[in-house]
């Protein structure tokens, strides 16, 4: 592991030291909270698609008007930015616990639904005021860990995004076996309402704070983004988040029709498949944060992340290669992009949140999901488009898999290594601070 040297620690990023018992146990509140918000977030957001065919029934929509609802929920991508940019004006615990508080509500008011249209509205909301959470805490991870820590907590997130994401897959049999209905998914989220006092006592924010102290925060703007210092790291994580949507907006979202209709699984192997590879993935969390510790972020993305990509190009087009167990090499190949996935998540999450200031470090992962949405919406636009024309399906989502590649080696070729860095060193927090700024439209209007 590389060393720090002694004074270039950013002022408060020490405080949490490692001998100290006190420091152990705030490092253990912080990541315990947003655990807590992830577990949560991953369940709710996991609810839409995991009801799908009975939210289908209910509302009397076929295939082509479900995935018409899907592509306008999509739209939740912009409320995660707006939420992004408040969360870097206004502190990131406080768009944390507005989630908490708000979420419940509108999953209550998502259960009571009457047609697919209020259902819609409810779940933008939902999911742009949980993107906005997980942004926030994803940076105030960065900011309130030690350097050592940063990676271990990205993938605790990570990991505990990944488990809420699959524990619905487990109450829904359950629920369809006792005679209830689809819309009870949310009852847990409802329940949800319990988790706000608990996670506001354990959540700090002395980063963020100290950095408005100095008047770097509120006089930032949404596009500093692509300020000269920065303006490449922002161009290649937005390259980079454009080419693997496509790729990953094609492989996961086709890959349960794909080994149903196509490959000629069961549905129960299938959903064995996919329950397997999801829970297999969760591996690459704890490797992703040790890769990022030992060898760096950048190498962790370039090279699992570009591994993780042939496993899903193998599942699409070598599915049935000669095997004695096509089943073990089919939940094989897919483990193998989880757990690679899951690498690269936390090495590109460790990353990302250490290359901008805390002026903008929320606001650049939102500029991510809204390139995010709108590439997501084009894939599936351009699967239905080109089908026909590059001979089926299966084609069609290797080629866009393929993207997967070019995404990781750009990482690789222009994102700076921030491994062992201090956070204010990492972001360039002197360089910004000496940044002109504009002065606010209320005190320019007094000049004289």
């Amino acid at each position: 592991m590389a060393t720090t040297p002694a004074g270039t620690e950013a002022p408060g990023a020490g405080s949490v030291a490692a001998g100290s018992g006190e420091s152990v146990r705030e490092i253990f509140a912080i990541i315990s909270a947003i655990v807590i918000l992830l577990v949560y977030q991953g369940y709710t957001l996991s609810i839409a698609g995991i009801a799908s065919p009975w939210i289908s029934r209910t509302f009397e929509l076929n295939q082509s008007k479900l995935a018409e609802l899907f592509a306008w929920m999509s739209l939740s991508a912009f409320g995660s930015l707006a939420l992004a940019r408040w969360a870097d004006r206004v502190g990131r615990r406080r768009i944390i616990l507005l989630g908490l508080l708000l979420s419940p509500l509108l999953s209550l008011a998502s259960a009571a639904a009457g047609g697919p249209v209020s259902f819609a509205i409810y779940q933008i909301l939902i999911a742009a005021l949980l993107g906005g959470s997980v942004t926030s805490a994803i940076a105030l991870l960065a900011e309130e860990l030690p350097v050592n820590q940063r990676a271990r907590g990205q993938a605790a997130a990570a990991t505990a995004s990944a488990v809420g994401g699959v524990l619905g897959y487990f109450i829904i049999p359950v629920l369809l076996k006792l005679g209830y209905s689809w819309r009870w998914l949310f009852a847990p989220s409802v329940a949800g309402i319990a988790l706000l006092l608990p996670v506001a006592r354990m959540l700090p924010e002395t980063q963020w704070a100290e950095q408005r102290s100095r008047g770097t925060i509120t006089k930032s703007r949404i596009y500093d983004v692509f300020n000269l210092i920065y303006r490449r790291r922002a161009l290649a994580l937005i390259s980079n988040a454009a080419l693997a949507t496509v790729a990953g907006t094609a492989v996961n979202g086709w890959l349960y029709y794909e080994a149903v209709s196509i490959i000629g699984l069961s549905p129960t192997k299938a959903s064995t498949l996919v329950v397997t590879g999801m829970l297999v993935g969760m591996l690459g969390f704890p490797i992703g944060a040790w890769t990022s510790e030992r060898f760096g972020r950048v190498p962790t993305v370039t090279y699992f992340g570009g591994a993780a990509w042939l496993g899903a190009i193998a599942f699409y087009w070598w599915p049935n290669v000669p095997f004695a167990w096509p089943m073990v090499w089919l939940t094989s190949i897919y483990c193998w992009f989880k757990v690679g996935s899951g690498i690269m998540t936390v090495g590109a999450n460790a990353a990302a949140t250490e290359l901008f200031p805390a002026a903008l470090r929320s606001t650049m992962m939102g500029w991510q999901m809204i390139v995010g949405a709108i590439c997501s919406m084009l894939a599936q636009a351009m699967i239905a488009a080109l089908i026909a024309p590059l001979g089926g399906l299966t084609n069609v989502i290797g080629y866009f898999a393929l993207l997967g590649l070019p995404s990781a080696l750009i990482f690789g070729l222009f994102i700076d290594e921030t491994r062992g860095l201090p956070l204010k060193v990492a972001a360039k927090e002197d360089e910004w601070e000496k940044v002109p700024r504009r002065a606010p439209l209320a005190a320019s209007l007094h000049k004289p």
